[in-house]
């Protein structure tokens, strides 16, 4: 997508209504931060893609200025708001919300003036955020993997092998990424059988997986992938304690939240 291609995503909803405004997350909130530009990225993409709401707040106010991502361009890395018409963005401080179905999401960015780009007023380029706040919303607690750290899950289709990376992990389910091919064939509501989780070193163990959604997305490092999200089917108790208590070492490891 390019950052002067107002037509990047074509199926686009109409402008945010005020019962659409998302209230900023709450100061006593527990979230984590998301500081990597391709995450970061894939975030703003997936928001311009499903068209979301983004309320906007200056500084000290409470009014919500409303918009949606038009597009995102990976190379600069730059994205556009459009604001609703009429709208504008006052100097300073801006406070961005945004939901997903699973995440609540909020980035600060300041800016003495947010120039629009020529003869579309409406139509605001913005560098990344540097970081991304989440506030999960799932009924069990999530964690994303620790960099630096090599987690993988083992599984067979269609009798052929495949080795995908583990992104997050909670004791509902597990998130994966692979390569767009691997995943062809992979609906919701399939069933996974034997995957063999390696959680850490010297540690496997093996789960049976449902398909609950897949997502494609561009990484900005790794081409075409494909998030797949999946939910624990019939895990046995000692399984969700050993799951659980690498959720509790991630949690507590030093540098990893």
């Amino acid at each position: 997508m390019l950052l002067n291609d107002p037509t990047a995503h074509s199926v686009r909803k109409g402008p945010p209504r005020p019962q659409d405004a998302i209230a900023p997350i709450p100061a006593g909130a527990v979230t984590h931060d998301m500081t990597s530009e391709d995450d970061i990225g894939d975030m703003l993409d997936l928001l311009a893609t499903n068209g979301e709401a983004i309320s906007m707040y200056g500084s000290g106010s409470r009014e919500a200025i409303l918009g949606r991502i038009l597009s995102v361009d990976p190379k600069s890395p730059n994205f556009v708001m459009e604001l609703n018409e009429g709208a504008s963005l006052p100097s300073g401080r801006i406070t961005f919300v945004a939901v997903l179905p699973n995440a609540k999401l909020q980035f600060r960015m300041s800016k003495l003036d947010w120039d629009p780009l020529p003869d579309q007023p409406q139509l605001i380029p913005m560098s990344f955020p540097e970081t991304c706040a989440v506030l999960d919303r799932r009924a069990t607690e999530r964690v994303e993997m620790p960099l630096g750290a090599s987690f993988n899950a083992l599984l067979e289709i269609h009798g052929n092998p495949h080795e995908w990376s583990i992104y997050d992990l909670s004791l509902g389910g597990i998130g994966l990424r692979c390569s767009k091919i691997e995943a062809k064939g992979l609906l919701k509501g399939r069933h996974l059988l034997d995957v063999q989780l390696e959680l850490e070193e010297e540690t496997v163990i093996v789960v049976e997986l449902e398909v609950r959604y897949t997502r494609a997305f561009r990484s900005f490092l790794m081409g075409e992938q494909m998030h797949i999200g999946c939910q624990f089917i019939n895990l046995a108790p000692e399984t969700a304690s050993q799951i659980q208590g690498l959720i509790d070492h991630i949690k507590t490891a030093p540098g990893e939240h």
